[in-house]
């Protein structure tokens, strides 16, 4: 396949916001795909490298050689140019990777240089994110959505299965299972204002203590354990006391879900940060644990003793849980199983005051009928916290005055949109203290991009950035705002904590923004 198709297919995609036309290119596009070129080019529309980086910044695009007539660059000579590049090293290499870069550049057409500035440069948004390619991977291919939909959910990633789908077709999906030491997508939760809009939504349910933790999948196979994080990472060597509670469990072969915590000396939760801080050292982990031990919570069991329980409803699968997971194991949680019984609705928010007496971030709220949808935000799992507070992606930053010159200050503030773009719903520099002011300038650097589309009275002072870091912002409410693309803005938003563990496709919709419009 030609990059240059793939390069058309992203603009035609851009141009169009209807659903069904997006689904019609994607499958147009992913029916022309080699086994070998499907993860590429899955990727590539998704603004991924399979390489994740190749050390190219916005500089190396400055002065870009005249575009070619006619396209020659395969996908495939694509992938192997990024290859080499990502494995430039020692001196001269920033000068070595430019010089293979313009000679991709200078095979390249318009288009296809148009399509490589937005892929290196991070701002590849056109809304062919997993959820797009899945159904037109399925169209491609005629396979049921639900049925690739479920093998992405288990492999943890689509590019694995678009190869095996191309390759084998339909029966290529039934390869892929709940296995033992291969992670899945965990399942995600939607938002709501308090725990009664939770009931109404959900029906019988459990009310769980909401824990400020490092989320983690536990994989047990007799004494063999490994943990992964939300993103799939595997962090096993600095979890030892996570190891060694799953080795207690009644099973030897399960796979759970849950949080790692820490405890003060009163038995309170410690601060995210912290968790963050130890789960993050790489080095001197019998160190780290003895001044900050962590404590697994589980919430939930996607497989026991060789058996898959995600498609059994919730409480099914917490009965399994309760059998092999000691009670100081499990998330506090409280059974609603009829929300219109005035007594049990009591119950749950009497429940939920506790929680956050006992530190807590607040509660989630989760049906008891409903199996476990992982990768998805469904409307079975409802996070009810008593600040509102948002996951949003930073989009820009400005250079700061005053005390903050040469810091990046004043925070451009992004939410989800349902094609993979983001909608700036406003800025903040409230919360930041001095640490953080110098994290995020670290940071924010080595995210920026070039911005062709800047006005020159922003030229120099707002620094515009891939848009990859979370971040969570408390706010007072949300408002309508004519300066926005949404027309809302947040009202007195600050900074609560950066969410390093989270990518920027898990962060909050503009459909939940605007649900908490009054």
């Amino acid at each position: 396949m030609l990059l240059a198709d793939l390069a058309k297919t992203s603009r035609e995609l851009t141009a169009t916001t209807s659903r069904t036309q997006k689904r019609a290119l994607l499958a147009e596009l992913f029916g022309g795909m080699t086994p070998d070129e499907a993860p590429l080019v899955v990727s590539y529309l998704s603004g991924r490298l399979p390489q994740r980086k190749i050390n190219v910044g916005w500089t190396a695009f400055k002065d870009p050689p005249p575009p070619a007539v006619t396209p020659t660059i395969e996908v495939q000579h694509l992938h192997e140019t990024f290859d080499r590049i990502a494995a430039v090293a020692g001196k001269g290499a920033q000068a070595e990777r430019k010089r293979l870069l313009h000679d991709l550049l200078d095979a390249a057409t318009e288009d296809e240089q148009r399509f490589l500035f937005g892929l290196l440069g991070g701002e590849l948004r056109q809304g062919a994110l997993d959820a797009l390619a899945v159904e037109g991977m399925a169209a491609a291919t005629g396979v049921e959505p639900e049925a690739v939909r479920r093998a992405v959910m288990l492999a943890g990633r689509l590019d694995v299965v678009a190869r095996q789908l191309v390759a084998e077709g339909a029966a290529a999906l039934d390869a892929f299972r709940l296995d033992v030491g291969r992670p899945v997508l965990p399942m995600l939760a939607k938002t709501a204002q308090d725990v009664d809009e939770a009931l109404d939504v959900l029906g019988p349910c459990a009310v769980e203590e909401k824990l400020d933790g490092i989320r983690v999948q536990v994989h047990r196979a007799g004494d063999d354990v490994r943990i992964f994080t939300r993103t799939l990472d595997e962090i096993t060597a600095r979890l030892p006391e996570v190891t060694a509670a799953a080795r207690e469990l009644a099973s030897t072969r399960a796979v759970l879900d849950g949080e790692v915590i820490a405890l003060d000396e009163t038995g309170r939760p410690r601060s995210f940060q912290d968790i963050a801080g130890r789960v993050g050292s790489r080095l001197d982990v019998e160190g780290a644990q003895a001044s900050l031990p962590l404590y697994p919570v589980f919430f939930d069991l996607l497989s026991v003793d060789g058996r898959d329980l995600l498609d059994l409803p919730a409480r099914e699968r917490h009965a399994e849980l309760a059998r092999i997971a000691p009670e100081p194991r499990r998330v506090r949680r409280f059974v609603v199983e009829d929300p219109a019984d005035p007594e049990l609705r009591s119950g749950a928010r009497e429940f939920a005051e506790q929680a956050l007496a006992r530190g807590h971030e607040g509660v989630v709220v989760k049906g008891l009928d409903a199996p476990y949808s992982a990768g998805r935000r469904g409307a079975s799992w409802v996070k009810v916290k008593p600040v509102h507070t948002l996951d949003l992606v930073v989009l820009a930053a400005e250079w700061g005055h005053g005390r903050r010159t040469g810091k990046l200050s004043n925070l451009h503030l992004g939410a989800r949109r349902a094609d993979g773009t983001f909608a700036m719903l406003g800025k903040t520099f409230k919360g930041l203290t001095d640490a953080l002011l110098d994290w995020q300038t670290r940071r924010l650097q080595e995210l920026a991009v070039r911005d062709e589309n800047a006005s020159d009275d922003e030229s120099g002072w707002v620094v515009r950035v891939r848009p990859e870091l979370v971040v969570e912002v408390a706010f007072d409410g949300v408002q309508r705002s004519s300066r926005y693309p949404e027309g809302v803005t947040l009202r007195f938003a600050r900074v609560v904590r950066y969410r390093e563990d989270k990518p920027a496709a898990e962060a909050d919709t503009v459909e939940t923004v605007v649900g908490l419009l009054h």
